[in-house]
């Protein structure tokens, strides 16, 4: 018999199967690790929290603010709550207070469970006033409500939960950092999440019984179902870059990590910091391209049979294609010549095309043109995977689907994926930029990621960043760029000079002779490696006017 269409439904086999292997490890705030999930824990008593929560009111297809710090609670609600049918909203609490007001106030949300903290800030800032149930984990003040410990009470001894849900039936409501745009709810279903398991489980060979250190809290939701055990690690999910290596490595060597997930600016934390991890036998990197300094680094101290993948996708769509670290590497002297970031193949199931760059909405496929190899084009893709709408954002959903009627009959949508690329002849998809970051110069468009990595190498500059200032059409390209931390003082004038020569010796580059140095870039909360470049765009208005 098949398996409902739910994120949840391996559980109660794995706790049958594997119930003393722990599902999930959590640190205490101090530096221990005293909590742990098994498999059959984690099923129980989010069985025992799906029934609490439906006697309480919070039932299938309501939809449920999640504010919970990446602690073992945080798992036992949100697989309670799958198991229930109801439908959990996640927004990054990193993000900037006025835009998750905003998002929490699209979700209209029904229900709403949170750490006192977020209880307080709902309270202060107005957010999510159309909750009616309210559940805190935690000491619960005068705020009402009840808390998950009373939930977990009343619904001890409940038979197993999990409800027959459909493939169709929305499974919840993620929203996106908002690093290049105002956040949007992607509205995810049951048939989404289950799709997403089986890719990644596919793309990257995962077996049951390893043991993964996901440092983006929400993958480690896949890891159950998936038969790995997780180790939540010790550090602020919204700032990677300030993670400390020495409390990761001590994790992995404690439960012996076998794999381990985290952005561009984790991994280089653990690149620069240079201890090998002997047991570590993949990585996988999202976000943002991955340096290539940094995969060089990783590459070393990973041992030999090790992988290091970098799959590319999006919020709305995941994983797209994948690339794994030798391959990248050896890409490595095309990217800093300019031909982009290569991203790898399509996952299989995937269907990926290129169409001509336009940023009005295309309602329907055959209002499109695809472009031939090798030519720079908006990356669209077509799969299991890919998401259909956003939650209360009808403008926002024209922009990013495209409907496709298929040769039987029926129709699916495609994903806009708002990146610009082009598949070289070996069939390898090469990214080249946010569309909405591209240069429209006098002379024709200049892209990010052909631009960029080709003044990366320049001695002491640590980032770059392509900018447009003016009219669109006639955009002046100005280089803003940072210094690392051991530039010698003094060296300014020589490193743009440098910058200078670079700009002529690359046709993607020609052209580029404004250059101007920032303290710091401003970066994406969730992953910390987004350039804001439209922040930096308004900066650099402001040094050319002056």
């Amino acid at each position: 018999m098949n398996e409902t269409c739910n994120i949840a439904a391996s559980l109660p086999r794995l706790a049958q199967e594997r119930p003393t292997q722990v599902a999930i490890h959590c640190p205490n705030g101090s530096g221990q690790y005293d909590s742990a999930l098994t498999y059959a824990e984690l099923d129980a008593r989010s069985d025992a929290i799906a029934a609490g929560l439906s006697r309480y009111g919070i039932a299938r297809g309501v939809r449920t603010v999640v504010m919970v710090r990446p602690t073992a609670e945080f798992f036992l609600v949100m697989f309670a709550l799958f198991k229930i049918g109801a439908v959990p909203v996640l927004v990054d609490p990193g993000i900037e207070k006025r835009a998750l007001k905003q998002c929490l106030d699209e979700a209209q949300p029904e229900a709403f469970i949170g750490i006192p903290l977020a209880h307080v800030a709902r309270l202060l800032l107005g957010w999510a006033r159309s909750a009616k149930r309210v559940v805190t984990v935690g000491r619960r003040f005068g705020w009402g409500g009840t808390t998950l410990a009373q939930i977990e009470r009343d619904g001890a001894g409940a038979r197993a939960q999990l409800a027959d849900t459909q493939p169709d039936e929305v499974a919840g409501i993620l929203f996106t950092s908002g690093s290049t745009g105002v956040p949007k709810g992607v509205v995810y279903r049951h048939r989404h999440f289950v799709a997403q398991i089986e890719l990644l489980r596919e793309a990257f060979g995962m077996q049951p019984g390893g043991v993964d250190l996901p440092t983006f809290p929400p993958f480690a939701l896949f890891d159950p179902a998936l038969g790995l055990t997780s180790v939540i690690p010790d550090m602020d999910p919204t700032r990677p870059a300030s993670a400390d290596p020495r409390k990761l490595h001590a994790a992995i060597r404690q439960f012996g990590v076998t794999q381990l997930f985290g952005s561009p600016a984790l991994m280089r934390v653990l690149a620069d910091h240079g201890e090998p991890l002997p047991g570590v036998q993949r990585v996988t990197s999202a976000g943002a391209p991955v340096p290539p300094e940094v995969v060089a680094k990783m590459r070393r101290l990973l041992p030999e049979t090790a992988q290091f993948w970098t799959p590319y996708g999006a919020t709305e769509c995941l994983p797209v294609a994948v690339i794994e670290g030798r391959e990248l590497q050896s890409t490595r002297q095309a990217t800093e010549q300019g031909a982009g970031t290569c991203v790898g193949r399509p996952v299989p199931s995937n269907e990926v095309r290129i169409i001509r760059i336009v940023d009005a909405p295309i309602p329907d496929w055959s209002d499109h043109d695809v472009v031939p190899q090798g030519e720079v084009g908006e990356i669209t893709v077509a799969g299991p995977t890919a998401t259909d709408s956003y939650f209360n954002r009808d403008a926002a959903t024209r922009a990013a689907k495209i409907r496709e009627r298929l040769a039987d009959g029926s129709e699916r949508i495609v994903h806009r994926m708002g990146d610009v690329g082009y598949f070289d002849s070996e069939g390898r998809l090469w990214f080249c930029g946010r569309k909405t970051q591209r240069v429209e110069t006098a002379d024709g468009p200049l892209y990010t990621e052909q631009v960029e990595p080709v003044f990366n190498t320049v001695p002491y500059v640590r980032r770059t960043a392509l900018v447009g200032v003016g009219e669109s059409g006639r955009q002046r390209p100005v280089l803003c760029y940072e210094l690392e931390a051991g530039a010698p003082v003094g060296a300014q004038a020589g490193i743009e000079a440098e910058l200078r020569a670079h700009a002529a010796r690359h046709s993607h580059t020609v052209g580029i002779d404004t250059f101007l140095r920032h303290p710091g870039f401003p970066v994406d909360i969730r992953h910390n490696a987004k350039i804001g470049r439209e922040k930096l765009a308004v900066w650099a208005q402001k040094q050319t006017d002056g």
